[in-house]
């Protein structure tokens, strides 16, 4: 009786403890305004390692841009389409997705390359979120506009083709790899679950889905997402007001990062160091009130969150 009833004392100070330091840490500091921006949806932010800056886009208002910190200017291309996802290639150019079509686009002279299209369902679905793997393949996912729910796809695209990697997909967002190469993370936003897969650097291949986190409702959605240098996984929440460091291993909560707008889409690692985490939002279909409530919505913030993260794979045509 004696060692049962210390054992229960021993887990009720250990469940006071683990919601003590869970409670702690979910408070770490509050992102700051770097450039004030209306964007409908900017998405896809991205350290170029080339120019030194940050490439995100505005999905709804069909902006690329590209954001200086040396400079502190912004530089912005409009096009006829959503354009969804950006990663760098080469000095001068980049790869992004428009609504349903992969391209190529040399930002100083102006001239793009259709690479791929697919067939986009008459405007069914669109291309959404994507980034490229560590041997410079570019994956990108669909998202479902209208019609059956689960018509989406995620696609690996590189020189040999535009591969359909996983289906069933409601609305692709972040994606990320592991240093060691071996470990995928990908999330479809609906499910409000951050999923694991088996990655075979060497073919591409993927395997063995698993789940490794899953967001409870009062944190908003899982958007994009970035990973630092210990593996540790940040992500942009819908609807959070945040962004939420989680432990994909475990599946727990480390912290987050306070955003002034509610709908927060994306975060990535940049600066001299990658020591600072740029922080794209949205402001789309927020209600006056809610404007007036947040009306740094569509801007990006940055924070300094202690943590180092690793350079962004660029594109490799024909690798």
């Amino acid at each position: 009786m004696r060692k049962t009833a210390f054992n229960y004392r021993k887990l009720i100070v250990a469940f006071f403890v683990a919601s003590f330091f869970t409670a702690t840490a979910q408070q770490l500091q509050t992102a700051r305004l770097m450039h004030k921006e209306n964007a409908l949806c900017g998405e896809g932010a991205i350290w170029n390692p080339f120019t030194k800056t940050l490439f995100w886009v505005d999905i709804d208002g069909q902006y690329l841009f590209e954001w200086n910190p040396a400079t502190q200017k912004n530089r912005e291309w409009k096009f006829e389409k959503k354009i969804s996802t950006v990663v760098p290639e080469s000095p001068n150019t980049v790869v992004f997705t428009l609504s349903d079509e992969v391209v190529r686009f040399n930002f100083e002279t102006g001239a793009s390359e259709q690479l791929y299209s697919i067939n986009a369902g008459n405007n069914t679905v669109r291309f959404n979120d994507g980034k490229c793997d560590p041997q410079g393949r570019l994956w990108a996912g669909t998202m479902v506009m209208s019609g059956e729910r689960g018509s989406g796809f995620l696609y690996r695209i590189d020189a040999t083709g535009i591969t359909p990697m996983e289906g069933g997909i409601n609305c692709s967002n972040g994606i990320v790899w592991t240093k060691d190469k071996r470990t995928m993370y990908y999330t479809d936003t609906p499910t409000s679950e951050v999923w694991a897969f088996d990655f075979n650097a060497k073919t591409g291949e993927i395997s063995n889905r698993r789940i490794a986190i899953t967001i409870p409702p009062e944190m908003g959605y899982p958007d994009g997402m970035a990973i630092d240098s210990n593996d540790m996984l940040w992500i942009a929440h819908w609807g959070g007001s945040a962004v939420y460091n989680w432990n994909p291993k475990t599946g727990q909560l480390i912290g987050k990062i306070g955003v002034p707008a509610p709908n927060v889409t994306s975060c990535a690692f940049g600066g001299e160091k990658l020591d600072t985490l740029y922080i794209t939002t949205a402001r789309g279909g927020m209600s006056k009130e809610q404007l007036d409530k947040y009306p740094l919505s569509g801007s990006i913030f940055y924070c300094v969150p202690g943590v180092t993260g690793v350079k962004a794979s660029v594109f490799k045509w024909g690798e």
